[in-house]
């Protein structure tokens, strides 16, 4: 684990406590493995110091039920107590397999179910639990936080929401627009990126990928995945591309101006192999077609990376896309919810983020800076290092 002298040398905030909702329990369970691990490796000097007490745990899960009723209102239950600890719930609103009975008919769990059972738990343990903190990984309405009309402002009211509860730290990936914060600006808000787990994830597979700007380049899809790019492709010292996403302003077609093509900016591509970054695969639609794109330009590979793949119309898309040679793998982490047949897929690969967000909880849990989670260039470098090396291990 990295920088654990500085975890060896700080006072805790509080005992630590997790508590993972029904929606993430897989990722929590793996969390939990993690941090019981990392504890164990630490030879704290002050372990046995009453101020330690539940330091070392087996077992730092507190499990929260959210039964509902027949008419569909719903509780939530705490089977352990939270009273002065430090309290990381963890929540995908993303997940839409989990159902419940309303009248005799069964819905599917939304968004905006899994909103109000994390409200439903925050309220449980507000007033006994010593901080709280919210570990959101796929921000609920993250899409909707800019106002340009007479429309809501959905995701910047949760926020706010959220905070007037007494979340005081809150924590996402890839956030569609992190200037959000702004709506609480004295409460702490974390946005982290994966693009560590994303290039080692793809080293793993791909043995034969030569990293420089002379046989690879980072694409972005669009105009607002330019920022992640462009960070991507300075680490790996490749060149950047974009495509602009030409909309029928005059039409509006479920909430949103439908795309009428992708226009490429960038140099030439042929030949080199392509990794488009964004934070998201919702139907798929575009980035497909941004993939057709890309191998019409005659580019070697493309490799898909980002990091929720919701892929809300299905996987018929994408398999019928790997038939046609679009592209050659798509990388998702699992911080969401994935669908059971995705894993068995030729293309897929899944970066695994449990271990990543072990340490930020740890770190955080220490009121230990995290500061170099938030920019994981020197671990991107020293990984490629060892794969230009050959001394990457299966």
């Amino acid at each position: 684990m990295p920088n654990i002298c500085e975890l060896q040398n700080a006072m805790p905030f509080a005992p630590l406590k997790v508590i993972a909702l029904d929606s993430a329990h897989e990722l929590g369970d793996r969390v939990n493995e993690y941090l019981v691990a990392f504890r164990k490796d630490i030879n704290h000097p002050s372990k046995n110091d009453p101020a330690f007490q539940g330091y070392f745990s087996d077992d730092y899960l507190i499990k929260a039920d959210c039964p509902r009723f027949g008419t569909g209102e719903g509780k939530s239950i705490l089977r352990d107590t939270v009273r002065g600890k430090d309290i990381f719930i963890l929540v995908d609103v993303c997940n839409h397999s989990i159902s419940y009975s309303v009248n005799g008919f069964i819905n599917h769990k939304s968004p905006d179910d899994h909103y109000q059972d994390l409200k439903r738990v925050i309220a449980a343990v507000a007033g006994k639990a010593r901080r709280i903190n919210v570990i959101m990984p796929f921000m609920y309405e993250g899409r909707q936080h800019k106002r340009s009309g007479r429309e809501s402002l959905d995701s910047a009211n949760a926020l706010k929401e959220l905070a007037s509860m007494g979340v005081v730290n809150f924590i996402t990936f890839d956030a569609h627009d992190p200037r959000v914060q702004n709506a609480t600006p004295l409460n702490g808000f974390d946005n982290f990126i994966p693009p560590y787990q994303f290039i080692r994830a793809l080293l793993r597979y791909e043995k034969d990928l030569i990293v420089d700007k002379d046989h690879t380049i980072v694409i972005s899809p669009d105009e607002g995945a330019l920022d992640r790019a462009v960070y991507f492709s300075s680490v790996l010292g490749v060149d950047t591309g974009m495509f602009y996403k030409r909309r029928d302003y005059s039409t509006m077609i479920d909430g949103k101006n439908p795309i009428v093509a992708h226009e490429f900016l960038g140099d030439n591509i042929e030949g080199k192999d392509v990794i488009i970054i964004d934070d998201m695969i919702s139907s798929g639609e575009s980035m497909i077609d941004t993939a057709r794109q890309l191998k019409e330009m005659k580019a070697k590979r493309v490799f898909i990376c980002c990091t929720f793949g919701l892929f809300t119309n299905g996987l018929g898309a994408f398999d019928a896309a790997y038939e046609k040679g679009y592209f050659d793998r798509v990388i998702t982490t699992n911080l969401t919810y994935l669908p059971p047949q995705l894993e068995e897929k030729p293309y897929y690969i899944k970066a695994d983020m449990s271990k990543f967000l072990a340490s930020i909880i740890d770190f955080m849990n220490h009121d230990v800076s995290v500061g170099n989670v938030l920019t994981p260039t020197e671990k991107i470098q020293n990984f490629l290092a060892q794969y230009h090396a050959g001394k990457l291990i299966d």
